[in-house]
């Protein structure tokens, strides 16, 4: 009989309410999923217990044999997993069962909307664990008893705001969980369609899953014996390492199983690439690329990494020293006998196989990355989800910067869409003849980009620009300057060098105009003051009076809003103001008199900053000048 001291009830974190109740409502057409998530925690359990017990194996004691096992009654209605791997202390129960300690909660569940076909696949991306059995059950009863203490914990709850937790007397080590299923969900107490459900979700599953087999005596015409009934375990998944088994045995619903598993989702993986090496450096990876990001995609200090294990034997979750940041994305396991490995893990840190291991498992990726692209339809369907983490590529790893390059996709004038679908190789297939260098233009977003006044001389000659409106955009291009040995400009900075592919008349008239105009430039310059650098003649607009540029090194107005708004102080820039001497607006400007030309200059360089997505320090002041000079 099970004692039961020190019990008490407390409260589930707010966020545990929401997304249990969400997740039981979304969730329903994916019910079954319980069970594989169930198994994999009871599976991680063995994991973990069997790496302590590299250290210390007088922890096995007398049940050396790790396993999973899954019984049922369909009677009482419930389904019971248990493992014998590691167990749980009291404050690991309150910690695991009672919280979510996941950084970037609070906004994933901001997300949620109540809609079950939206909610699922957001669920998918969070990875629901331990609370997918309120799916299918309307009670659940834990009993765990953590390797090393001796007494046991009881964790109990209806899913509906609060648990009840006491300690208990548990003899064995482990984790026992007993799910009191629903009245519409009572299919699940049943043999073979629990036997079912192992071999579709859990066959990869190392660690032996096992079910009870009820065998009968029979008499020498096949009778069954009355009372003769003898139970006896019978192991119901394949129980092997899928990544050591030979890659021809393994079929592609054994692969997306394995995903499943290792990535907790919903949903299958875009790619795979399953691999044995061998020699100065033996390892076996199988990576995977997501369909699909995870909510905490963009913190990079969230979860990621991979699997590590040393010849089968589980070292820890999240390894993720094994990828750089921008491929956090990607998901797999890496077994390898080669790495240095002690209790506290602090060797592995510096081990220098680990860089080695690094390199060639990024070397993987990017080649898996390339192969994916030449599928366009599943490459975009990566991109969507991936490409501003894969942006950060050239910044962080400039040994293979040409590589995450060829990965690229932006906008481009030569759709003239916001679907980032256009490659550097496809831009430079499409250069005209003499254009040396390839142009791209940055904005807050693709409206600002598609529109602004740079653009017009350079459709003017159809020349194609690649439209940069994420916000990593400009950072990015900060450390991406040449491609293919051509180099990458900004056509919002400095001067404008279209030499290459203009006239000599053409060349000849620009300069004669600027000649022309110098009393102009001297006389908006003198107008405007300090507040522009430098005023000239633009040879980049076609329809609009005025724009601004900024010098070549100088930072671009989209970075200095990012900057400043994380707190950095950031020295005063002063743009460039160029007039088009073609325009009504200069003509007008050039005829005007003193009393009218100050406003109308400063007119034109407001409209330019605005243009440009800049903001004016004194916007008032601006519709002054605008309505005074439209109602003169």
């Amino acid at each position: 009989m099970t004692t039961a001291t020190q019990a008490e009830t407390m409260g589930f974190q707010t966020e545990v309410k929401q997304l249990l109740q969400l997740m039981i409502h979304s969730l329903y057409s994916n019910r079954e999923i319980f069970l594989r998530e169930l198994i994999s925690n009871a599976a991680d359990a063995c994991d973990k217990l069997r790496y302590e017990a590299l250290d210390n194996d007088a922890l096995y004691g007398n049940d050396s044999e790790l396993r999973v096992e899954i019984e049922h009654d369909a009677e009482a209605g419930t389904v019971t997993v248990r493992d014998n791997g590691i167990g749980m202390s009291r404050d690991e129960v309150i910690q695991n069962l009672g919280t979510i300690a996941r950084s970037g909660t609070a906004e994933f569940l901001q997300q949620l909307s109540g809609e079950k076909q939206k909610d699922a696949k957001l669920i998918g991306q969070f990875g629901v664990g331990f609370y997918s059995g309120f799916i299918v059950s309307d009670e659940i009863t834990v009993r765990t008893r953590r390797v090393d203490q001796e007494q046991g914990v009881e964790w109990h709850s209806r899913g509906e705001g609060e648990f009840d937790i006491a300690d208990i007397d548990k003899p064995e080590r482990g984790t026992e969980i007993v799910l009191h299923l629903k009245e519409d969900a009572k299919e699940f107490a049943d043999a073979e369609r629990l036997k079912h459900l192992v071999r579709t979700y859990s066959d990869h599953i190392e660690v032996p899953v096992r079910m009870p087999k009820v065998e009968k005596a029979h008499d020498e015409e096949g009778n069954e014996i009355e009372g003769s009934e003898t139970v006896t375990w019978e192991t119901v998944n394949e129980a092997t390492a899928l990544w050591v088994r030979p890659k021809e045995e393994i079929s592609d619903d054994e692969y997306k199983a394995f995903y499943k598993h290792v990535a907790h989702d919903f949903s299958d993986p875009l790619t795979w690439s399953h691999n044995k090496v061998e020699g100065t450096l033996e390892y076996t990876s199988l990576l995977y690329v997501p369909g699909r990001a995870p909510f905490d995609l963009n913190q990079r200090e969230g979860v990621r990494g991979l699997k590590l294990y040393a010849q089968r034997v589980f070292i820890m979750d999240d390894a993720e020293q094994f990828l750089p940041l921008y491929l956090r994305f990607m998901k797999g396991v890496v077994d390898s006998k080669d790495l240095s490995l002690n209790i506290s893990r602090e060797l592995l840190q510096k081990d220098p196989q680990v860089d080695k291991l690094k390199s060639a498992l990024t070397k993987r990726s990017l080649d898996m990355l390339k192969k994916l692209a030449k599928d366009e339809e599943s490459y975009q369907t990566f991109w969507n989800a991936f490409g501003n983490v894969l942006k950060e590529g050239p910044a962080e790893d400039f040994a293979n910067r040409d590589k995450v390059a060829e990965l690229l996709r932006f906008s481009s004038t030569h759709t003239d869409s916001a679907t980032q679908d256009q490659s550097l190789a496809g831009y430079v297939s499409r250069m005209k003849e003499g254009q040396q260098k390839i142009y791209y233009l940055v904005a807050d977003g693709f409206n600002a980009a598609s529109h602004s006044p740079h653009l017009e001389i350079f459709r003017k000659k159809g020349i194609e620009v690649l439209l940069l409106h994420d916000r990593i955009d400009e950072w990015l291009m900060s450390h991406l300057t040449e491609y293919d040995g051509k180099s990458l400009v900004d056509v919002a900075k400095g001067d404008l060098d279209l030499d290459e592919m203009a006239d000599e008349e053409e060349k000849k008239a620009q300069e004669e105009t600027a000649k022309a105009k110098a009393p102009l430039l001297e006389r908006v310059k003198t107008a405007l003051g300090d507040e522009v650098q430098e005023v000239r003649i633009t040879h980049r607009l076609t329809d609009s009076p005025a724009c601004v540029v900024l010098s070549e090194h100088d930072m671009g107005y989209q970075m200095r809003r990012l900057m400043e708004a994380a707190g950095q102080p950031l020295p005063e820039v002063k743009p460039i103001l160029e007039l088009n001497p073609e325009h009504g607006l200069v003509t007008r400007l050039e005829s005007a008199d003193d009393s009218r030309f100050d406003d109308l200059a400063r007119i034109l360089l407001d409209q330019a900053i605005i243009a440009e997505g800049g903001h004016l320090e004194d916007p008032a002041t601006y519709v002054q000048r605008l309505n005074k000079l439209l109602s003169s």
